[in-house]
This record gives structure tokens, C-alpha cells and sequence, in this order.
């Protein structure tokens, strides 16, 4: 019996060993997934606390939760381990890594390479191995596929590779994993068929495609989608703004259109680990084949710029309230994580933000009932261990302006509005007709 066929009849019996590299936003998501659809499943991360913490029962994720986690290592069908010979049991491997860019917006794609380098000397003949994280096309066949080939093994012979690319919404109540619809692609037609086999066993619909490289680009297309739409109601903002129209408003109404539109929201810049990043993948990629990702491009830029607007915005407020510039006021920025009801702060514009309104002289602090503390940063050191203040009396007495940047359905924006002399809303959560609230 050739390898594929073995690996088919293990998954249709639920004795595959499933291995999850990350267990993270995307990695532990799946993890329940396939855990739910009956396998049994290793999730391997080199955070070792964390791994410990997850053998606990305990979750990283605030979203996720810690019963859930509970319930599956009680059950036997998980068990975390930063031990990388323990990837030898498995009969799949799922690659669930980040993939940033660096400071030059150019791919790093250093975590993929290191994953593959520590899969290699423990991958057995027959394994499937699907990467999840978001990249340029034809990463799997260029990149990961030459470092795996190495061991000995053959793609579409003794070794089958595919890319699915993850579709996680942290904080979405409506669509878990297993209800989104999961998009493959093989590096040949027995990954292809083997690789949809799995996602079958453990999502409501796979949806296979022609290659790998086309799964990749269906990633990018999704998220360069949203990004570019952003952009549009961003720009669409400024030019409403000085004419006195209120683009929240603007945006509902066309809503109700039943077709030919569809309402994207503008805000105060783009966070979290998609959707600022993963379009210059396609234009890095571009580039490669002397195409000018120029539309993309400008999306980038207004998207990079709208923190220097809401700091333009926040200035402007405070001068015709409270006859006072930047320098010298106390500022609180509401919300630090990149989007409500979650507790990641990668990316998010509330740093830049927090960054400029410093240079500016401004005496800042933050509140988010999702982050008690930020984390590390490579872009922004400065605010590393700052911790969230707390909205009592004594607090919102002492400032003069809030700005409203992620606005988490846990707090109470009219409460704060009525006890702040200056309120900055990039959300559009509070009547701009009030007369301290000022649209950004």
C-alpha cells in the first residue's frame, strides 16, 4: 500500500496524529477543531511556559478561554510539547507560524524556515505537511518544499505537501473554525486529494484549488481586499470632514443598498497580523516580476497615515475647547488592542498613536479592559510595561481629552463622554452632535 492511501485510511479512522506548530491566534483554534472532529493532537510551540500553561488547562488566548482547553487535555486527544522529536509521532503536520515583514516592509518569512529546519529531522515517509501562514505565492513550493526534500523524501511520492490558509477572526462569536470554509491547495494532485481529506474530516467545506501558489494568492486576495477598502472610506473621510458630513452616517445609509455595495468602516489605522501586513507580500512578490503594485501601495499609505490625522484631530479639539495645545495635556487613549473584544495589541495604530501624541508633549495613558500591560514591541520600546489605568472618577477628572481608538463593547463611551472635557471618537460610538465629541 503506498503512503498516501495509508494516510487516507488513518484519517477517515480518526488514528492520524495531528501536529500544530504555534499555538497561537490561528494554531489553538484549529487545534480545537480537529480535537472536536476526534483527533488526537500535539501542539508543538517553543514558548515553554506556555506549553506548560496549555497542559494545565490553561489558555493564552483571552478569546479562546481556559474550559475549553480544559476539557481536551482531560479528554487525552491534546497535549502541548516544545520537544521537536515529538513532530515524529505525527502522521500531518499543520504550520501555524507569523510571518511579519521587516522594517523595509519586506517579507520574513524566518519563522517558516526555522519551522521546516526543525520538522526535517523528525519527518517520516508518507506525512502530510500544510502550511497555514499567511505568504508571498509560491512559498511552499519554493521554500518549504526544498528544505523538506532534503531528509530524502519526494514531494507527490513519500512526501505531500499543501497550503491552507488560516481565516481566523479573533473575537468573531458567529464563525469558529470548523464553520469557516477552508481553501486548498497540493504542491500535485495526491497532496491536493490527501490535504482536503483532512480538512474535510475536521471544517463544514473545503473548497480545493489548482495549486498551493493559488491558495496562497486567495490569502492575500482577501486580506489586500479589506485593506484597500479601508483605505477608500479613510480617504473618503477626509474630504467628508471639512465639509461638515459625518462619513458614519454616509456609509450606513449606502448600506441599505441591497446590491453593488458593501460598508467598510474607517478608523484611526490598521493593527493586528494581517491585514497592515500581508499586501506587501504580494508586492514584494511583484516586484520580482517587474510589476508595480501601485493602487496596493497608496491603500498602504493612507491606511500608515490616519494616526497622524487622529493626532492632527486630537490637537484641533483641545484648541477649541479648552484653548490648549498637546504639549501639557493629559491624554487617554481608549483601547489599545488592534480590534475590540481581543486582547492583541501586534500592529495596532493605538501605539503609533500613543508614540505621536509623546512627541507632541502630551502626558498619555491608556485604559483597555482586554491588556493590562503592553507587551514588547519592536517598534514601539518606549511603551513596553505600560499598564492600563483604570476608568474611575478620580482618573477621568484629570484629563483633558479621550480618544477613542478600539472601542471594546465593555465599556460604557456616554458614561465617559459626560465626565471628559474632550472626547475623540475614530469609531463613530458616540453622537457627534454632542458638543466635546469630536469625530477622527
Amino acid at each position: 500500500m503506498i503512503p498516501v492511501e495509508r494516510l487516507a485510511e488513518r484519517i477517515d479512522a480518526r488514528t492520524a496524529v495531528i501536529a500544530i506548530v504555534g499555538m497561537g491566534y490561528v494554531g489553538l483554534p484549529l487545534m480545537l477543531a480537529a480535537t472536536g472532529a476526534g483527533f488526537r493532537v500535539l501542539g508543538f510551540d517553543i514558548d515553554r511556559p506556555k506549553v506548560v500553561n496549555l497542559n494545565r488547562g490553561r489558555s493564552p488566548l483571552r478569546h479562546v478561554g481556559d474550559e475549553p482547553i480544559r476539557r481536551v487535555v482531560e479528554s487525552g486527544r491534546f497535549e502541548a510539547t516544545a520537544e521537536p522529536a515529538r513532530l515524529g509521532e505525527a502522521d500531518a503536520i499543520l504550520i501555524c507560524v507569523p510571518t511579519p515583514i521587516g522594517r523595509h516592509r519586506e517579507p520574513d518569512l524566518s519563522f517558516v524556515e526555522g519551522t521546516a529546519e526543525t520538522i526535517l529531522p523528525h519527518l517520516r515517509a508518507g506525512c502530510l505537511v500544510v502550511l497555514e501562514s499567511t505568504t508571498w505565492p509560491g512559498t511552499t513550493r519554493e521554500l518549504l518544499r526544498p528544505i523538506l526534500e532534503r531528509g530524502g523524501l519526494a514531494s507527490e511520492e513519500t512526501l505531500f505537501l499543501a497550503y491552507s490558509p488560516e481565516r481566523e477572526d479573533p473575537g468573531n462569536a458567529d464563525f469558529n473554525t470548523s464553520r469557516i470554509p477552508k481553501v486548498v491547495g497540493g504542491d500535485g494532485p495526491k497532496a491536493l486529494a490527501i490535504a482536503t481529506r483532512l480538512y474535510a474530516a475536521i471544517v463544514e467545506k473545503v473548497v480545493p484549488v489548482s495549486s498551493a501558489a493559488t491558495a496562497e494568492a486567495v490569502k492575500l486576495t482577501e486580506n489586500i481586499f479589506r485593506a484597500v477598502n479601508i483605505a477608500l472610506v479613510n480617504e473618503l473621510k477626509l474630504a467628508f470632514e471639512p465639509m461638515g458630513i459625518d462619513i458614519f452616517e454616509v456609509i450606513d445609509a449606502a448600506g441599505t443598498k441591497p446590491f453593488g455595495f458593501m460598508p467598510f468602516y474607517p478608523g484611526p489605522g490598521l493593527g493586528g497580523h494581517c491585514i497592515p501586513i500581508d499586501p506587501f507580500y504580494l508586492t514584494w512578490k511583484a516586484r520580482e516580476h517587474g510589476v508595480s503594485t501601485r493602487f496596493i501601495e497608496l491603500a498602504g499609505e493612507i491606511n500608515t497615515a490616519m494616526p497622524h490625522h487622529v493626532l492632527a484631530r486630537t490637537a484641533g479639539a483641545l484648541d477649541a475647547r479648552l484653548r490648549k495645545g498637546l504639549n501639557g495635556s493629559r491624554v487617554m487613549v481608549l483601547g489599545v488592542a488592534y480590534k475590540k473584544n481581543v486582547d492583541d495589541v501586534r500592529e495596532s495604530p493605538a501605539l503609533r498613536i500613543l508614540d505621536l501624541l509623546a512627541e507632541r508633549g502630551a502626558e498619555t495613558l491608556f485604559h483597555d479592559p482586554y491588556v493590562d500591560r503592553i507587551p514588547p514591541t519592536r517598534e514601539h520600546p518606549a511603551l513596553t510595561g505600560r499598564r492600563s489605568s483604570p476608568l474611575d472618577e478620580t482618573t477621568l477628572a484629570s484629563l483633558d481629552a479621550v480618544l477613542i481608538v478600539t472601542d471594546h463593547d465593555a465599556i460604557d463611551y456616554a458614561d465617559i463622554a459626560g465626565r471628559v472635557p474632550v472626547i475623540i471618537d475614530t469609531r463613530g460610538r458616540l453622537d457627534p452632535s454632542l458638543a466635546n465629541v469630536f469625530r477622527a
